[in-house]
């Protein structure tokens, strides 16, 4: 079964960002949306959670689905620690006692168990967006939506970012749908690439990986040949 995107448009005035864009989202699975900046990667996301309203077009299993949500930057609530934080999302759903369970155990996944009880200010932008990563799967939701989360980051932490998240799909999968512009990122973490092309965005193509996750590294260079396929569908070369 899939969630699906049917013929949706939006524009923003005169700017047209969707034209009766269409897509497939396997459900367990990681999509990565790769396309270039500007093209309507969030308004897709925003879109496909129903914080944004399409101007035609229909969203197919997504009526009663529930979301959480990576930005690209944290959005932690500066007063509370990042155990609250986690715990924050899981007040509708959970007693108290298993909220701090359930909160502490993805803080422990991402690694910072030792940092549950500091406050945003406290921890480092790595560290925030590991604690951004525990809140989302602490949330028991149907969908994950990733807004090019590890972009305002250094490389080492980005990997190591990118690591946490995998660790923890491994542990709780979830149907993903992750946008990025970047080419290494979408083959590190996709089950599937999807790439789009400039504003209006549509599908260039969709591109599965067949190269189990345990044997891939970032950048490595099992994965050249693709990602040199990728460029050229990007470039239109």
């Amino acid at each position: 079964m899939t969630y699906s995107l049917r013929e949706v448009s939006k524009a923003f005035g005169e700017l047209q960002v969707l034209d009766r864009f269409s897509l497939e989202i396997p459900r367990g699975r990681v999509s990565a949306v790769l396309g270039p900046s500007g093209c309507g990667k969030t308004t897709l996301l925003n879109i496909l959670s129903g914080l944004l309203p399409s101007d035609t077009g229909e969203r197919v299993g997504l009526e009663e689905a529930r979301f959480s949500y990576v930005f690209q930057e944290p959005r932690l609530i500066p007063s509370l620690s990042a155990l609250r934080n986690v715990e924050l999302v899981l007040r509708a759903n959970l007693p108290h006692p298993e909220r701090h369970e359930r909160a502490l155990h993805f803080l422990t996944a991402v690694g910072l168990q030792d940092a549950a009880h500091q406050k945003p200010g406290q921890l480092s932008g790595g560290m925030r967006q590991r604690a951004a990563l525990a809140r989302a799967f602490a949330f028991p939701s149907d969908l994950l939506l990733l807004d090019e989360p590890f972009q305002s980051v250094d490389l080492k932490t980005r990997i190591g970012l990118m690591d946490a998240f995998l660790a923890l799909q491994a542990e709780d999968p979830r149907t993903v749908v992750f946008v990025t512009h970047e080419v290494k990122e979408a083959l590190y973490l996709g089950d599937s690439v999807v790439v789009l092309s400039d504003r209006p965005a549509r599908v260039l193509d969709r591109v599965e990986l067949t190269l189990p996750r345990e044997q891939r590294r970032y950048g490595s260079s099992e994965l050249s040949g693709m990602e040199a396929s990728l460029y050229r569908l990007i470039l239109g070369a």
